[in-house]
């Protein structure tokens, strides 16, 4: 019984390991999103208002394509030191873990599996390398024909989720939904 119980055990610990390792990968995955919003402005100010707003947030503007009303702002992410040192955290508990139960299972070699501790900073790297890069933000205004006397524009937005979601906080656009669009 005891060494079914281990084994099982070991068995969790491996997969718990294996799920610990691709939550690090997807710490540095692309989370680029399109959004589409509706404001009541014309193009014209919209993109002053816009190119205002990323122009605060560290973004510059690399092209203007007047024909399709679009915009490309880029601006480079910068990798969280608190995410780098919680996944090297994370790494450490989790190889701890592993190394107790191998220690156990091999009982022999129980003094050098603690060492594998020492690999959990490769997981901090791993992101800070990953996490920084450059981004781009595409914005396209289309206007759209309102019976209203007050104009209204769509805004389609390409950029990470998270500046979506600070954008839509701060200038208080109303998101369209998929199904009301076209």
């Amino acid at each position: 019984m005891q060494n079914s119980v281990l084994l099982s055990t070991a068995l969790l610990t491996l997969l718990l390991s294996i799920g610990l390792f691709f939550f690090i990968r997807a710490s540095t995955k692309d989370r680029t999103q399109i959004s589409r919003f509706v404001t009541e402005q014309r193009a014209e100010p919209l993109f002053e208002q816009l190119q205002q707003y990323f122009t605060r947030r560290a973004y510059r503007l690399t092209d203007v394509d007047a024909a399709r009303n679009q915009i490309t702002f880029e601006g480079l992410v910068r990798p969280s030191a608190f995410l780098a040192v919680f996944l090297t955290l994370l790494a450490a508990i989790g190889i701890f873990c592993l190394s107790l139960v191998l220690s156990l299972l091999f009982p022999k070699a129980a003094s050098l599996f603690p060492l594998l501790v020492l690999f959990a900073p490769i997981a901090g790297i791993f992101y800070w390398q990953k996490a920084g890069r450059s981004e781009q933000v595409l914005l396209r205004v289309e206007t759209l024909e309102t019976t209203e006397t007050n104009p209204q524009s769509l805004l389609t937005v390409t950029a990470h989720r998270d500046e979506l979601a600070e954008m839509r906080r701060l200038l208080g656009f109303k998101e369209l939904e998929e199904d009301a669009i076209g």
